[in-house]
C-alpha cells in the first residue's frame, strides 16, 4: 500500500466495505476530505450524512441510525469525538453497546502543525475507561485497512483511533489482525526487554531494537493495536521472558498504554518498566520529529529506556 497516512487507508477500506456491505452508513462532522469519508460520501450519498460542525449532533443521530440495525462509521478529529461529544459517546452509544464505530483521526502529537488543539493526546485514556468501548490504534495503512473490515464485523461500539501523517508499512497484506491480539514483530529468544508500542510507535520500537542489536541488545517488540481489550496474556508471557518492559505511545502516559500495560503487570507480574510517552503535558506546534525529539519520544528515547529499564533488573 506504501507510505501514506492511516487516515487515508481508512478512507479507501471504508469505501471498499460500503461496496460490500449495504448496512453501512457513514456520518461526518464536516471534515469529510480530512478523514477521507469522502470517498464513501460521493459513492453512496443515500447513504453518507454530513451533520456540519456539530459532532455532539452527530454522534447523538448515529446512535440513533444503529437502533435501526445498521453499522454506523462516525468520522471526525479524536480530539472532538473523545471530549466535544464524550457524553453521546458514553451514554448514547456505549451505554446501550450500540454498533457504533468513531473513526477519529488526527491522534496525538504527530498531528504536528495543527498545534494544541487538535492534538489528541488523552483520548485513549477516556475511551478506555468507557465501559463497552473497544480501542483500536493501528501502526500502519496494512493494519488499517484490516482493522475497518474487523470491527465493521465486531457487534458493538469502537474507538479507531487515526494519525494525520504519513507512517511506513510495517506488514504485508498477509497479515492476520484480530481485535483484542497484539502482534509480536521481533522476537527474541535471548532478549532482555520487551517493548510494547502501539500505532506509529511500532514503527519507531522496530527501528530501536535494530540500534539495540547492533550494540549486542536483544528485545522484543510487540504492536498492541488494540488498548482495550489489552492482550494481557500476550504482555505478561514477553515480559516474564525479558525481565523488563518498555512501553511506547504518542499519548498521555497517564491513562494511555502505559497506564494500562503497568494494570496488568502490577496485579499480575510486578517487574521494571519504563514509559516513552508525552509527560502529562501538552503538546505544540512544530515539525512533527523535532517534537518528538524534544518530548524525549523519539527512536533514540526508546533506546535510553530500554537501557536504563536493563539497568534496574
Amino acid at each position: 500500500m506504501g507510505t501514506i497516512p492511516t487516515r487515508q487507508a481508512f478512507g479507501e477500506a471504508l469505501l471498499e466495505l460500503g461496496r460490500k456491505n449495504k448496512d453501512v452508513i457513514v456520518v461526518d462532522a464536516d471534515i469529510s476530505k480530512s478523514t477521507h469519508s469522502i470517498h464513501f460520501h460521493r459513492e453512496f450519498p443515500d447513504r453518507s450524512y454530513n451533520m456540519g460542525i456539530a459532532e455532539q449532533n452527530m454522534l447523538g443521530t448515529a446512535a440513533g441510525i444503529a437502533t435501526t440495525g445498521m453499522t454506523v462509521f462516525a468520522t471526525t478529529y479524536a480530539v472532538f469525538a473523545s471530549m466535544r461529544a464524550l457524553e453521546q459517546v458514553r451514554t448514547f452509544i456505549s451505554y446501550p453497546k450500540l454498533n457504533v464505530k468513531i473513526a477519529a483521526s488526527h491522534g496525538g502529537l504527530q498531528v504536528s502543525s495543527d498545534g494544541t488543539s487538535h492534538q489528541a493526546i488523552e483520548d485513549i485514556a477516556i475511551m478506555r475507561a468507557i465501559p463497552n468501548m473497544t480501542v483500536i490504534q493501528p501502526a500502519d495503512p496494512v493494519a488499517t485497512k484490516k482493522a475497518v473490515f474487523a470491527i465493521a464485523e465486531y457487534d458493538g461500539p469502537v474507538y479507531l483511533r487515526l494519525m494525520r501523517n504519513a507512517v511506513p508499512d510495517i506488514y504485508d497484506d498477509d497479515m492476520e489482525f484480530k481485535i483484542g491480539k497484539g502482534i509480536v514483530v521481533s522476537d527474541s529468544s535471548k532478549a532482555e526487554c520487551t517493548i510494547v508500542a502501539t500505532g506509529l510507535m511500532v514503527g519507531k520500537s522496530l527501528k530501536a531494537s535494530e540500534a539495540l542489536a547492533e550494540d549486542g541488545i536483544q528485545v522484543n517488540v510487540i504492536d498492541i493495536h488494540t488498548i482495550k481489550p489489552l492482550d494481557r496474556d500476550l504482555i505478561l508471557k514477553y515480559a516474564k521472558k525479558s525481565g523488563a518492559v518498555v512501553t511506547a505511545e504518542d499519548h498521555n502516559i497517564i491513562g494511555g498504554l502505559g497506564g494500562a500495560v503497568a494494570e496488568a503487570l502490577a496485579t499480575e507480574n510486578p517487574l521494571p518498566m519504563e514509559m516513552i510517552g508525552l509527560r502529562d503535558v501538552f503538546g505544540e506546534s512544530g515539525d512533527p520529529e523535532e517534537l518528538f525529539t524534544q518530548y524525549k519520544m523519539n527512536t533514540e528515547h526508546i533506546i535510553e529506556a530500554v537501557k536504563k529499564v536493563i539497568g534496574r533488573k
